[in-house]
């Protein structure tokens, strides 16, 4: 489906919780000096104005961003993240809020690689552009890479198809970022398969599965199947900002669903989910689950729910 724009959603609590757990995967493969490549099957723009277009319609940013802007007592890991946001806002004033790849960017080494697909032809000409104007700033300020090749590729392409070519990583270090939209209901099924497919061919890489919590089943089985996928282990974190509406719409809590995570991670979401849920949260409703596990075909999970 090519209807959707991720600028009508940029910044809301979702994007939240997936890119403070990005930048923390990404912080923990960068404590290694060797390379590693980041794949993002769904790329969308790579960067979003807050203050004009889509995200004003909604003005979805206000249950994520917005409340944290000011904050000044925030978890050092959570403070990491904002950071990387308020950088792409010199000025102070929430303008600009960075996609997936734009973090993936600022984190990552100038060693590493970026491997971005998006479908939607608007937004990869936007992404396109948007890192078009990153390397010419970088050129502007005397920054020229060190090292020879191409960082960053934009492919206008199927990101579940294209991934299989790129595992494993010359390195055998990466991290693979899928986040559908999930407006289809058969993306739930290929992100499964994929996923399926990528742990044969790179057995130790970490892979990073948004997901929405809705009321559809397909929504409500997703990470129950991931739990079945061979892995070294998983953990699994859903965020609620509050409880369900009457009439089931809206979308009021997602998970960020890990294969193979790294050790630390389960701690820093421990320190950083609760502030999250006192900064983010609408009512009583709002509360976050952690779980941690080995897949089910591997001996059964080992729950840690919070």
């Amino acid at each position: 489906m090519l209807s959707y724009r991720h600028g009508f959603h940029a910044g809301n609590h979702a994007d939240v919780l997936k890119h403070f757990v990005l930048v923390q995967l990404l912080q923990y493969l960068n404590q290694k000096d060797t390379a590693y490549t980041y794949i993002d099957t769904h790329a969308g723009a790579g960067l979003y104005a807050l203050d004009s277009g889509y995200a004003t319609k909604n003005a979805e940013f206000e249950t994520g961003i917005g409340p944290l802007w000011e904050k000044k007592d925030l978890p050092p890991a959570l403070a990491d993240y904002m950071a990387l946001v308020k950088e792409l806002n010199p000025s102070g004033k929430m303008r600009y809020y960075p996609g997936s790849p734009y973090c993936a960017s600022k984190i990552m080494r100038e060693q590493d690689r970026l491997r971005l697909f998006e479908l939607h032809p608007s937004e990869i000409k936007v992404l396109s552009e948007n890192f078009r104007k990153m390397d010419a700033h970088a050129a502007e300020q005397g920054h020229r890479p060190a090292v020879r090749g191409k960082r960053i590729i934009i492919s206008d392409a199927d990101g579940f198809e294209s991934m299989k070519a790129l595992l494993p990583p010359p390195s055998r270090r990466g991290i693979v970022l899928i986040d559908p939209p999930y407006e289809v209901k058969d993306d739930y099924r290929r992100v499964r398969v994929a996923l399926e497919d990528a742990v044969k061919r790179f057995s130790t890489g970490t892979y990073a599965i948004w997901y929405p919590v809705l009321q559809r089943p397909e929504s409500r089985q997703l990470p129950e199947k991931l739990k079945r996928i061979d892995c070294n282990d998983w953990l699994n974190v859903t965020l609620s900002i509050s409880g369900p509406s009457p009439d089931g719409f809206g979308l009021h809590s997602s998970g960020m669903f890990i294969l193979n995570p790294p050790w630390t991670l389960a701690a820093t979401l421990k320190e950083v989910m609760p502030y999250l849920v006192a900064a983010l949260g609408k009512d009583k409703g709002a509360h976050f689950t952690l779980e941690a596990g080995v897949p089910v075909s591997s001996g059964g999970s080992r729950p840690a729910r919070s």
